[in-house]
């Protein structure tokens, strides 16, 4: 009697990130440590990859592949023996901790290659290890972050910014997406509209059905103002936008509920049964997301046609710069398990 083939393990491209900080070292780990399970491909400079994980572990294996490899064959079907790199070689000598504009474009071309990998089919979906803005502007090019360069680069008009992770003693996931991200706080009022909100409903709804599984997702909205604006007398943005909003997605078939005072909104009894709290701006939702799952976070772009996942830290120069097995490579472990839960309920979508 023959076997039964076994189907292959999903493909996931892992860019490095900034090579002076942390991003090398948690992406060689969490690639070796998950590898029965995923194939983890990381995007970087293969020697200095290599360099690292021999000092990590000697019984890390790598096998580093070109670009144009790739491009005429395809990604080959490694086992879980050894890790594939495809080579994005950086321009200057990497001291851990110390920032060089030379290396700036490298790390932007990974994002490049994850990319043009998960559009060929190489890849099902991409990670980010954090990378350093400042850098890559310093290299001369205009460069905001990870979700805006994505979005730019799929044409996609509109992502959403949403963080992830189970907190101690949960038995499940808390997830809170922005209706806003980046902004002053001064600006956030304004850039908050029954539009701006639609279309943020709008694909929350569809990724958490789409890329989560999630039949009938349930959204608890914030308000904006204390109290969720006390009917008024603490502001009207409630009354004149976010009520109206919430009604017309309730009318699209989405089940938006709110707004709820943000003080108040995430205790138990209200998160019981939900999928999603949308809060309405970062300082908002984050920093009850960052207490209560930090190191154990996903960070998780929404509207996009691919599944990308990315850590819920930055790239801890200073950490770096101390030599590596300090990093704690958990978050970077969980991204890499989300993008393949994502993977996995999108093809049981389609």
């Amino acid at each position: 009697m023959s076997a039964v083939p076994t189907a292959p393990r999903p493909a996931i491209a892992v860019t490095t990130g900034e090579p002076a900080g942390i991003g090398p070292e948690i992406s060689l780990r969490a690639a070796w440590a998950m590898r029965a399970e995923v194939n983890c491909v990381l995007l970087g400079d293969a020697a200095f990859l290599a360099l690292t994980a021999s000092l990590l572990d000697p019984a890390i294996q790598v096998a580093a592949l070109s670009v144009m490899a790739l491009r005429n064959g395809g990604l080959p079907r490694f086992g879980p023996d050894r890790i594939a790199v495809v080579d994005v070689p950086l321009a200057a000598h990497v001291v851990p901790g110390t920032l060089d504009p030379a290396n700036g474009r490298a790390v932007l071309a990974t994002l490049d290659l994850a990319l043009e990998g998960v559009n060929a089919g190489w890849f099902d979906a991409m990670v980010t290890a954090p990378l350093q803005k400042s850098t890559i502007n310093d290299a001369g090019v205009a460069f905001s972050g990870h979700t805006e360069y994505l979005a730019e680069h799929t044409g996609t008009a509109q992502v959403v910014m949403m963080l992830a992770g189970l907190p101690a003693g949960a038995a499940a996931p808390l997830r809170v997406a922005l209706a806003t991200t980046h902004l002053p706080l001064r600006a956030v009022a304004d850039a908050i509209t029954a539009d701006g909100l639609a279309r943020v409903l709008d694909i929350i709804d569809a990724d958490l059905k789409a890329k989560f599984g999630i039949a009938a997702p349930r959204i608890l909205v914030a308000g904006l103002n204390p109290h969720a604006g006390e009917n008024g007398y603490l502001g009207r943005e409630e009354i004149d936008t976010i009520i109206p909003a919430l009604a017309a997605a309730r009318a699209r078939g989405i089940d938006a509920r709110g707004p709820y005072p943000a003080d108040t909104l995430f205790q138990p009894k209200y998160l019981d049964g939900a999928d999603c709290v949308l809060a309405m701006y970062h300082d908002q939702g984050l920093p009850v997301l960052k207490h209560a799952t930090f190191g154990r976070g996903v960070n998780i772009t929404l509207g996009l046609p691919l599944i990308r996942t990315s850590v819920d830290h930055g790239t801890a120069l200073d950490l770096a710069a101390q030599g590596l097995g300090l990093a704690d490579g958990a978050s970077m472990e969980q991204a890499i398990r989300s993008a393949l839960e994502m993977v996995a309920a999108q093809r049981r979508s389609t």
